[in-house]
């Protein structure tokens, strides 16, 4: 196990109606002027948005809000935002809704404290000195950004998709979470949410870092935990106790618990964001046709913590198998995985056309050099043949 820093300093409020504290938790951590950001009218629709205003004018806080933050969220929203929270004299940005809201959010909470342009922190021109704070009511489990430092924006101009890791800034200061919130989501946003919270554990789990067998057990537990309850949100969507289990898993598979101690990897979301990028699909979409893939390269080189998993979480029995049976096996297991969620694993099928992959390898040229990941080093050719298999 390496040397680390964890600090998970957010407020986590978890269970039935805590939405209705969101007023007296932004006024202890500061709040004057307050930023509501969330995506389209559902949130209208359900009362949700009310009910957070309620709180804070219950609380006696002042508020703006700024809609129409979209699945993939782009640069165009983050500039609104800004001039809106810079124009209104915002102190406190709240995120309502899933991953792309509250990633959006803290590109405004950089922006709005910076006389440049928020991108030069995405695309590593700049480090920021300070942000504005953000708060969170989570109503979609997925990124579990609503735990980390991390936002990721796409820039419409040149259809990059960039990620700004800034946990000492971006940490939300508290996060809401109603499972009871989840129960109207449409399935296949569950199981994108799903999909999106294994892969932020595949990206920590699958490390060259030795000795941290606590580390991958729990990573284990974690994984087992959502496997066996996405199933029984398939069958029982309303199961509160299912859905405050992959609420609260999406969280841990993406506060930094996860990848204490280790080297982390990120192949297989970069190798995602170029496709969400340039087609717009969901992301856990494209993450559902792109880590079996990943996992089939990489097993190659380094099958080591291919085969753990495949025993391990996938529950493949390993008696008179070879290592390659076994890692094999537990890909054919993690694809059947995500059929029965009801998610192809074809990335032909789910762009509706066979992508255009000298492109898609072109932009991780530009965008990250000419290598990716740490639990194999990926180069060039590595890339095109995941998205080879993953067609």
């Amino acid at each position: 196990m390496d040397n680390f820093i964890f600090c998970s300093p957010t407020e986590f409020v978890f269970g039935r109606d805590t939405e209705s504290q969101v007023g007296a938790l932004a006024a202890r951590h500061g709040a004057g002027k307050v930023l509501i950001v969330y995506g389209g009218g559902s949130a209208v629709r359900s009362g949700l948005i009310g009910r957070v205003e309620d709180s804070l004018r219950g609380a006696g806080l002042q508020w703006v809000t700024l809609s129409g933050v979209k699945p993939n969220p782009t640069d165009d929203k983050v500039y609104e935002g800004v001039a809106l929270a810079v124009r209104e004299a915002v102190t406190f940005i709240l995120a309502v809704g899933g991953g792309s809201v509250i990633d959006t959010a803290k590109a405004i909470a950089l922006g709005a404290v910076y006389p440049g342009d928020f991108w030069d922190f995405y695309s590593g021109k700049e480090q920021p000195m300070a942000a504005l704070p953000v708060g969170v009511v989570l109503t979609i489990p997925a990124a579990g950004s609503e735990g980390s430092g991390n936002s990721v924006i796409t820039r419409v101009a040149t259809h990059q998709k960039l990620g700004a890791r800034y946990p000492a800034l971006l940490r939300p200061r508290f996060a809401v979470m109603n499972p009871e919130l989840t129960f109207t989501l449409p399935w296949e946003q569950t199981a994108y949410g799903i999909v999106d919270m294994l892969c932020h554990i595949f990206e920590r789990y699958f490390s060259p870092t030795v000795g941290t067998q606590l580390v991958d057990a729990y990573s284990e537990a974690i994984m087992r935990d959502v496997l066996d309850q996405a199933l029984t949100l398939r069958m029982q969507p309303d199961s509160y106790d299912a859905r405050a289990d992959v609420m609260w898993a999406s969280t841990l598979a993406h506060n930094g618990l996860c990848g204490v101690g280790k080297v982390e990897d990120w192949a297989t979301h970069k190798l995602e964001h170029e496709v969400s990028a340039l087609y717009d699909v969901p992301h856990g979409a494209g993450l559902a046709c792109l880590a079996p893939a990943w996992m089939e390269v990489a097993s190659r080189r380094n099958p080591d913590k291919i085969w753990r998993f495949a025993i391990n979480v996938m529950s493949v029995d390993p008696t008179g198998h070879t290592t390659d049976e076994v890692i094999a096996e537990g890909i054919a297991m993690l694809r059947d995985f995500y059929h029965d969620l009801g998610l192809s694993t074809s990335l032909t099928e789910l762009i509706g056309t066979k992508p255009d992959i000298d492109a898609l390898v072109d932009s991780l040229k530009k965008n990250f050099g000419e290598t990716l990941g740490s639990y194999v080093a990926l180069s060039p050719a590595d890339w095109r043949e995941i998205y080879n298999l993953a067609l």
